[in-house]
């Protein structure tokens, strides 16, 4: 085994072509685990783009409960619900942890303890059966996700665009290879994600079963109850625009100003204005994108890098607000060449385990493999994706 180190693959083309037509060739399994953040995920993935099984035990009557994530509840949590997902992603692939070829999970970056529950069961899993094992940077595995999700013949090509979009990250890179990503733009304070999660509770936005940003998006997309006034009757509130002309976030200033509009009026506004405030946040905040997304593009361009798709993941991805402007977005800014827009299904923007398999299967079919002893890392930037990680403790003795 190599010690934590991410090697350069080959093109992944030839190796996902060959994949597929490799009939005369055993294909290569995947257990994957992940409890980066406040879903407990196993799945089992395939060499030749099978999913065999998705399983994600969320926690959402604790996010309802406490406002977000609670580290310490939600470690508890992947405590109770990791051996019961990976015992059903198994079931659900009809397979045993036998007929398993390697494990897979989230070396990082997340909060420690949460990071711990799937880095300790999949190295005891590994060690146990004698079975290769991978680490894999949760980001790169979002990013990754439509080159299992995309047919054949609509693959994106490197270099591409990728926004990741989450609870926990707001991102703009450039992705030249698997291994290879530049952070054009980053969060100067708190992801798109979060902030939606708090303008939907100052504006007491009932969840119904779903994350605090998915009810924000389907409040936003809805009429105003009967007796409450007519569409045209909701205001537009005014929105900051953060940092024009430079590439990077901020989402604080989105959240306050609802804030303090809340505030100024002791708290309590009629339904029209409500509904002003959440569809005059959603536009500001996906409006951000679109500006940070052309200036990526703009520099891209003046570089000599020519862009041809843009992937968008992470959990905010699967808001359809989004998705429309990002493509009225690219075709504004190329109107003569058509850039594709690609998402992964629904089910695979959130947190999963499915992107963590995919991830590391060209580092096992390339015995590109982890030792045992390798530790999470909770604190992980793309851009140091192929520097190894720091020596553990037995190492240093």
């Amino acid at each position: 085994m190599q010690h934590a180190r991410l090697l350069s693959p080959p093109s992944f083309r030839p190796f996902l072509a060959h994949s597929i037509r490799r009939s005369h060739a055993r294909r290569f399994t995947v257990l994957a685990l992940e409890s980066s953040a406040d879903d407990t995920c196993a799945a089992v993935v395939t060499s030749d783009r099978k999913i065999l099984s998705n399983v994600v035990v969320n926690q959402q009557a604790f996010l309802e409960e406490y406002g977000g994530i609670h580290p310490y509840v939600a470690l508890h949590a992947h405590q109770r619900n990791m051996p019961g997902a990976v015992q059903r992603a198994l079931r659900e692939a009809n397979l045993t942890v036998n007929d398993v070829d390697g494990i897979a999970f989230t070396l990082g970056p997340g909060l420690p303890g949460c990071l711990s529950i799937c880095g300790n069961a999949a190295r005891t899993l590994a060690a146990a059966l004698n079975k290769p094992l991978v680490g894999v940077h949760h980001m790169q595995a979002h990013a990754l996700t439509p080159l299992l999700t995309s047919p054949p013949s609509e693959l994106p090509q490197f270099p591409f665009l990728t926004i990741l979009v989450s609870g926990g990250h707001t991102l703009l890179l450039l992705a030249s290879s698997l291994t290879s990503f530049r952070i054009l733009a980053t969060t100067l304070d708190e992801s798109i994600g979060n902030a939606y999660d708090k303008v939907a509770r100052l504006l007491n936005i009932p969840f119904d079963g779903r994350s605090a940003g998915a009810a924000l998006e389907r409040y936003c997309a809805s009429p105003l109850p009967a007796g409450e006034g007519v569409d045209g009757e909701v205001p537009e509130i005014k929105m900051p625009r953060p940092m024009p002309g430079r590439l990077a976030f901020s989402y604080t200033g989105l959240h306050s100003t609802i804030e303090r509009f809340l505030h100024a009026r002791g708290g309590t506004v009629d339904e029209p204005t409500r509904l002003g405030l959440a569809r005059s946040f959603q536009r500001a905040a996906v409006g951000q994108l679109e500006a940070k997304l052309v200036l990526g593009m703009r520099q891209c361009a003046a570089q000599g890098i020519k862009v041809k798709s843009l992937v968008v993941s992470g959990g905010v991805a699967s808001n359809l607000y989004l998705r429309e402007r990002l493509r009225a977005c690219l075709d504004a800014e190329s109107p003569d060449e058509r850039i594709s827009l690609m998402f992964p299904p629904p089910s695979l923007c959130t947190d999963n385990a499915v992107m963590i398999g995919w991830a590391a299967m060209y580092r096992f079919l390339a015995g590109d493999t982890d030792e045992y002893s390798i530790e999470s890392r909770p604190v992980w930037s793309l851009e140091d994706l192929n520097k190894p990680s720091p020596p553990t403790d037995t190492e240093r003795m």
